[in-house]
């Protein structure tokens, strides 16, 4: 740990990567709570007003105020990118493992799955779910974006369970008679950890890019706000063409900011983990 600790410090991309995806996680988590509006989509004020002194980031075509919006779009779009990017990542992580340990019919089986999911757009199938869903709401869609990303991941884990199988420790691990499942999971997985890690944030990011092309779209939640939402929103409403660029650029910004630190986030782990990289 303190090893891990020391290389952090001195990486730069990591410290870049961490302080501002923390930023926006604290600004999601007190934002709520300093914004004097508690609906993001109540009649508060004048329609396109600037950013002013009580209305921090200006208003919308309805007169609702942007920053409350932004708060609660920013907190939306961390959970899908949390909840999302975790089914993802444990569901892809589960069958690279299975396939990869067990081989033969079982590796088979998985690896066709996995690849026919791969071969069908993702964009395309998760537009064809959320279209035929009466009811979307954030958590719905954190589900369905999980669900339908992983194929890439249990290709990737299954090509490194591969590898290490053949090693000592695992076959000590089958000497003793230990089961499959406890082989994989005590074994093998503490062995890739950084690696799963380092996948869990780019399924972080993958999640959050997927809700903001699915609400841009208008296949984002039926209720409740997100940062592709008030994109969306702007966007129907000629915000551009009208010049309020307080309604579009900070959930613009934030996806950029957000998307950026968390693969500054991952090549600088990469470099933390890796001690070749680290020497360069």
């Amino acid at each position: 740990m303190k090893e891990f600790t020391h290389f952090a410090l001195s990486n730069t991309k990591f410290k870049i990567g961490i302080g501002i995806l923390l930023f926006f996680i604290v600004l999601a988590i007190i934002g709520p709570y300093i914004t004097p509006y508690k609906d993001p989509l109540e009649y508060v004020s004048m329609s396109n007003l600037p950013p002013n002194r009580e209305n921090w980031l200006g208003t919308t075509t309805f007169g609702q105020d942007v920053f409350t919006q932004f708060v609660y779009g920013l907190r939306s779009s961390l959970f899908i990118g949390l909840i999302g990017g975790g089914i993802a990542t444990i569901v892809g992580l589960f069958i690279g493992f299975i396939a990869g340990y067990k081989g033969g019919l079982v590796d088979d089986l998985l690896m066709m799955l996995t690849n026919i999911l791969i071969v069908i757009p993702t964009l395309a199938l998760l537009i064809i779910i959320a279209a035929y869903l009466p009811y979307r709401g954030i958590g719905i869609q954190s589900i369905i974006i999980g669900l339908t990303a992983w194929p890439w991941t249990a290709r990737a884990v299954r090509a490194q369970t591969l590898s290490l199988k053949s090693r000592e420790f695992v076959n000590l691990a089958k000497i003793t008679a230990l089961r499959p499942l406890k082989i994989v999971f005590e074994e093998i997985a503490p062995n890739m950890m950084s690696y799963v890690v380092m996948v869990f944030i780019l399924q972080f990011a993958g999640a959050i890019l997927a809700a903001v092309g699915l609400d841009f779209i208008g296949l984002g939640p039926t209720r409740g706000i997100s940062l592709g939402l008030m994109m969306q929103y702007s966007v129907l409403w000629n915000a551009i063409q009208l010049g309020i660029w307080w309604w579009f650029i900070p959930p613009g910004l934030a996806i950029t900011m957000i998307v950026s630190s968390l693969y500054l986030l991952n090549i600088g782990l990469d470099e933390i983990f890796n001690p070749r990289l680290r020497e360069e």
